[in-house]
């Protein structure tokens, strides 16, 4: 990928972030990407298309993988917490607003599997780390799934509701939130 394109994706990509897709114009595409806005449509067929571009780098996707986790010391309390914190240190304001930028019904369908891979991460390696904590005998068996679901919507709906909010919504801290999170959540299992 040459410079002027990828100045281009980079200027689409926080221009959606920052006010969404159906309000970013061509125009305001080129000015930020210091090109002429004919230089937009010689390198991509249309504002779709640079979009389409920017969710297939890594750059512009949250990039949350089994591997995030792997400090799990088989503690529910500090296990939970680093989940939660790991998880907010990936999901940052900055990929919340982009993911709520890219739903347009314009673009949707191609960018829900982007967006999608975040929570399905999460998820998934929740899910079975309560598994593993259930073989060792930890935890009683429950819907593992369900119990993921209700961290990742926590960890999830706390970093949107801060972005959403610039932050002004609560004084409570992300640590805070997190260990009151945690222990509200293991007085309701344990």
């Amino acid at each position: 990928m040459d410079d002027t394109s990828q100045k281009i994706i980079d200027a689409i990509m926080s221009l959606i972030r920052d006010k969404g897709y159906v309000a970013t114009t061509t125009k305001d595409i080129a000015r930020l990407a210091g090109v002429n806005e004919c230089t937009l449509f010689r390198k991509f067929q249309n504002k779709k298309d640079i979009v389409l571009h920017g969710v297939s780098q890594e750059k512009w996707r949250v990039n949350v993988t089994p591997e995030l986790f792997q400090n799990v010391q088989w503690e529910l309390e500090s296990d939970l917490q680093m989940f939660m914190a790991a998880n907010m240190d990936k999901i940052m304001p900055d990929f919340v607003n982009l993911s709520i930028g890219l739903r347009a019904p314009q673009l949707y369908e191609e960018t829900a599997p982007m967006i999608m891979k975040v929570p399905q991460a999460s998820i998934t390696s929740l899910t079975e780390y309560f598994e593993k904590m259930e073989e060792l005998g930890k935890i009683a068996h429950y819907d593992f799934e369900s119990l993921a679901m209700t961290i990742f919507s926590s960890t999830f709906g706390y970093m949107f509701l801060n972005a959403s909010f610039n932050q002004t919504l609560t004084k409570t801290s992300q640590e805070e939130f997190i260990k009151n999170s945690v222990k509200i959540f293991l007085n309701g299992i344990l």
